[in-house]
């Protein structure tokens, strides 16, 4: 059923209601009727409305046993506490490994053991666990090594190890092959021999993966009275890390994830971890962190240090004790973050030029561009063409690292893994919204025919199913800071649990104009005499930009996106954030 009868909207797409089932609008919304069918158009249980408006560890976190292999990570993680063997932690070097390296340090460190975090570096080590660098911390003193956010595809380099004699636990969250790397334990729930009720988890990042590690860890050293003289570690003061890593990761959020954000949210507003404090700070936040916060200013800094700084940058500064060092370290990302949107610009004007528009997938590549800003160029080119892309930097020996972002109900992952499989890629993986790969150079042509073949189908049925959800229709005054908070309340937001979004109008455009790096700007006003802010971010050569700064100013539009409060120097009014609009008549 489309919303306001439209069809066609600029952008080309119907507009259309959230699905709710007839039950869920029968008789089963509270008193706050707006947010209960937030929660329910999002796939909450009818039954379990009161639990998801308030969602919490207790109530979302199942048994850490149900995992394979976890009660035997945990024991042999309790074995290394107690006789204070020397562990280290070699984690990926985006947020999501930074954090669960940071979540396993300060647990480990709190347990009285002092950890060595270790993250490759991007360039000169590339992606995952390699054999010199185990050897190497095995040679430095290292009796167990804990691989986080990565290791499910490293044979050669956990093979190598096992042939060494080095002992291995490899916590991660991506996509399994039927073989598994050899290790004393594999703890993923995306283990194809998993059973339903932990794969049911397959949604979790790494570093909600190596909490509940944490927490089996600490049952563990509690059956064996090791707390008997000493207190247990708060494990709930580690949930900002958890959100972190998790909203940055990209990560559904619902059931447990939604747990672990909302309640992180709660531990990072208190700044009790010294490092985030900083980059709160530094990120020039006057407020709390929200979920938007974690992915849009948080994440991209500690992201920096491992895209175009020292890859170890963001895990010391989520570990540090020292006020100074953090502060430090939190300027430094802060300065990093703005090299890499430079960096980004260049690599995104570049790849603008080699997109082929009639491809189900978007495969561009080139020489010379920096391979830590790829993920975030094939994030931008797959929102603007609404289909897969993959981004790969070729470097001068003709080597190309690959990353690689999709479009709802296409599995990415599960494709480049076909790739390996069939010999174009001489490693990859990653899960279904994200992928990254190896490639050679002269071989880049037959993978980009491969993805597109394999994936066009799935491509073509995504797009056909294209429409714009929505949640509610405003009139032009609807759209005010009283409503925005209460639609907050349904969250947190991100991907799986998509913000709310409203149409609101009609509206005639008084004025339009470009500001900032490409965005556009409206001031819209309706029948009623209300006026109302809309922004279209990085929109200005796009059709929606271009229609609105030539809409004409008698006729008149309905706009949609989401209502969000401008706090911009104190400010406590709404605007709305547009994702599309269309004409009345």
């Amino acid at each position: 059923m489309t919303v306001l009868g439209i069809t066609r909207s600029i952008l080309g797409q119907p507009w259309r209601w959230r699905a709710l089932s007839a039950d869920a609008r029968d008789g089963l919304m509270s008193d706050d009727a707006l947010v209960d069918q937030l929660l329910l158009a999002r796939g909450c249980p009818p039954e379990a409305v009161a639990d998801w408006r308030a969602p919490s560890i207790r109530g979302f976190m199942p048994d850490p046993s149900i995992f394979r292999d976890m009660d035997r990570a945990a024991e042999r993680l309790a074995d290394a506490v107690e006789a204070g063997e020397q562990v280290a932690i070699f984690g990926d070097y985006d947020v999501d490994g930074a954090t669960s390296t940071a979540l396993l340090v300060r647990l480990l460190g709190d347990l009285g053991l002092a950890a060595r975090p270790y993250i490759p570096d991007r360039l000169a080590e590339g992606y995952g666990p390699n054999a010199p660098a185990l050897r190497r911390l095995a040679a430095e003193g290292a009796t167990l090594i804990v691989t986080v956010d990565c290791g499910a595809q490293a044979f050669e380099a956990l093979e190598a190890a096992r042939d060494a004699g080095i002992a291995i636990l490899v916590v991660d969250h991506h996509k399994c092959a039927t073989a598994l790397p050899p290790a004393h334990a594999l703890v993923n729930p995306n283990r194809l021999d998993e059973a339903a009720e932990a794969a049911a988890h397959g949604h979790l990042a790494a570093v909600g993966m190596c909490f509940l590690l944490a927490a089996a860890l600490v049952r563990t050293l509690r059956a064996r009275g090791f707390f008997a003289t000493r207190a247990e570690p708060k494990l709930l003061d580690l949930l900002d890390l958890v959100a972190l890593g998790t909203v940055a990761d990209v990560a559904q959020l619902r059931g447990l994830n939604r747990a672990f954000v909302t309640q992180g949210l709660k531990v990072m507003a208190q700044r009790r971890n010294i490092g985030l404090a900083a980059l709160i700070d530094a990120s020039r936040l006057s407020r709390a962190p929200t979920c938007t916060d974690l992915g849009f200013a948080l994440g991209p800094r500690i992201n920096a240090g491992g895209r175009v700084g020292r890859a170890d940058l963001g895990v010391r500064l989520l570990t540090t004790a020292d006020p100074a060092e953090a502060q430090a370290l939190a300027q430094e990302l802060d300065r990093l973050n703005e090299e890499r949107r430079a960096i980004e610009a260049a690599v995104q004007a570049e790849a603008d030029l080699a997109i082929d528009l009639g491809a189900h997938v978007v495969t561009v590549w080139g020489r010379g561009w920096h391979p830590g800003v790829i993920g975030i160029v094939a994030g931008r080119l797959k929102e603007r063409l609404g289909r897969p892309v993959m981004v790969v930097a070729v470097d001068e020996q003709g080597t190309g690292k690959g990353s690689g972002r999709s479009i709802t109900g296409v599995d990415l992952g599960a494709a480049v893994m076909a790739a390996r499989e069939h010999g174009l890629i001489a490693a990859g993986g990653g899960h279904a919204m994200a992928a990254g790969l190896t490639v050679a150079e002269d071989a880049l042509p037959a993978l980009a025919a491969f993805l597109d073949e394999r994936l066009s189908a799935a491509v073509d049925r995504a797009r056909e199913d294209r429409a714009l959800l929505l949640d509610a229709v405003l009139a032009p005054g609807g759209v005010n800071p009283d409503l925005v908070r209460r639609m907050e309340t349904g969250g947190p937001y991100g991907a799986g649990w998509p913000a709310p979004r409203v149409a609101a109008g009609p509206y005639r455009l008084v004025r339009v104009d470009v500001v900032g790096n490409g965005h556009v700007r409206a001031i819209a006003a309706g029948a009623d005499g209300r006026s109302l802010k809309a922004m279209a971010f990085r929109a200005a050569d796009t059709p929606l930009g271009q229609a609105l700064l030539a809409a004409p100013p008698h006729r008149q539009l309905w706009l949609a996106g989401r209502a969000k409060i401008d706090d911009w120097n104190g400010g406590n009014t709404a605007e709305l954030h547009l994702d599309d609009a269309a004409w009345t008549d």
